[in-house]
């Protein structure tokens, strides 16, 4: 009888030890997927992305050097939801993918200057102090970033809302959080940072100063530039002698998406949808002034929250930066810079697909539930369903 005892004993001994086996099996395996689709994907994926290569040797008497290169990192559209629209588990996917992507770009790619081209929350123009305080907390928690890395922002209508939505309270609150400053010089480069949804052209407080301050800076550029005649520029310091390159969240006048290509473009259905002027891209009259004041080499806008590249006037590029966001798109991505005083040199860094983590997971959980059935034996065993199929096709 104790030998009986004994041998039940053994039997469920082994079964528990399998089954505890089974179990730290399936953890693992769980634990994996968690880390692939959490961490891992991220290191993968923009492992691929390098810096473009700038080559402009300056000539200086009888040596040669070669300029600095400005490593500069563009985004848009980050759209942090607040109380109003946000729900918990997009805030925790989608605000997750953003804090993943920025950290580990920051990680791998070491940009020197971060510039995020407007719309940073989705709910700036209706928040309260209260929920404002909340979101941009989120915010600096995402997007924390080292000393040596500088973070500029360019103010986006989401942010402080269209031009009949926004305020003075609205401007400061975002300006006191962020840098108001409109020009910005590093590595002889000039930067300009435009408040777009204050160029409306309807002669309001707001516009006005606005553009009293770009004709400022169209002055000081243009001093740099020895266009100006000495008397006129005074004995201030000059910036760098460089075309600006020109930021801001509303894409400077085009009809519509029709001519923009590439995988990160508007849907073919959307393209040849007519922009609204002030609304979709700047007037065309304030797209003009901006060209004619600043005289840019390059502009970067966001707003549309899909890529695209067109010239305007004497071939002035534009590059239409696609949110940053799962929530905008599937194939978010940066635009990586490499910028001198005189050339400049663009790629673009695509982030994970939304679609690939998804169907990692669907894949990893159908296979958990085959593998959970064959053990409990309420699923043959794919293995033994092969052999079983291979005899049956060999004695046919």
């Amino acid at each position: 009888m104790a030998a009986i005892r004994f041998g039940f004993g053994r039997l469920n001994f082994h079964l528990m030890k399998r089954r505890s086996f089974l179990l730290l099996k399936l953890i693992a395996f769980v634990c994996s997927v968690l880390l692939f689709c959490e961490f891992f994907i991220y290191y993968l994926v923009i492992l691929r992305c390098n810096w473009p290569e700038v080559k402009t040797p300056a000539h200086d008497r009888e040596q040669e050097t070669l300029e600095p290169v400005l490593k500069a990192m563009f985004l848009a559209d980050t759209h942090l939801l607040g109380e109003i629209r946000g729900h918990w588990l997009d805030k925790l996917r989608r605000e997750w993918q953003m804090e993943r992507a920025f950290q580990t770009a920051l990680w791998l790619l070491q940009p020197e200057v971060v510039f995020i081209l407007g719309d940073i929350f989705d709910e700036g123009k209706w928040s309260s102090p209260q929920a404002w305080a909340d979101d941009v907390e989120r915010f600096q928690k995402m997007f924390r970033h080292p000393g040596h890395v500088q973070l500029k922002v360019v103010v986006g209508n989401h942010d402080i809302g269209f031009h009949y939505q926004m305020n003075r309270y609205r401007i400061k609150r975002f300006e006191k959080v962020f840098n108001p400053e409109r020009l910005f010089s590093w590595k002889g480069i000039n930067f300009v940072m435009v408040n777009s949804v204050a160029l409306e052209g309807d002669g309001c407080n707001i516009c006005s100063e606005a553009e009293a301050e770009l004709m400022d800076i169209s002055h000081k550029l243009n001093c740099s530039r020895e266009e100006q005649r000495p008397g006129q520029c005074g004995d201030g310091q000059l910036l760098p002698a460089s075309a600006p390159v020109l930021l801001q969240h509303f894409p400077l006048y085009r009809p519509s998406d029709a001519n923009c290509s590439g995988e990160d473009a508007a849907p073919p259905e959307e393209k040849g949808i007519p922009f609204k002027e002030r609304y979709d891209v700047l007037s065309r009259e304030a797209s003009q002034k901006l060209l004619w004041w600043l005289r840019p080499r390059l502009v970067l806008s966001g707003h549309t929250h899909s890529g695209c590249e067109v010239l305007h006037g004497a071939g002035v590029p534009e590059i239409s930066v696609p949110s940053f966001s799962w929530r905008n798109r599937n194939n978010p991505s940066v635009i990586m810079g490499s910028l001198t005083p005189t050339e400049y040199a663009l790629a673009k860094c695509y982030l994970p697909l939304e679609d690939t983590v998804l169907i990692t997971y669907c894949a990893a959980a159908g296979f958990l539930v085959v593998l959970v059935l064959v053990r409990l034996g309420l699923l043959a065993s794919p293995v033994l369903f092969g052999y079983k199929l291979l005899r049956k096709f060999k004695t046919v």
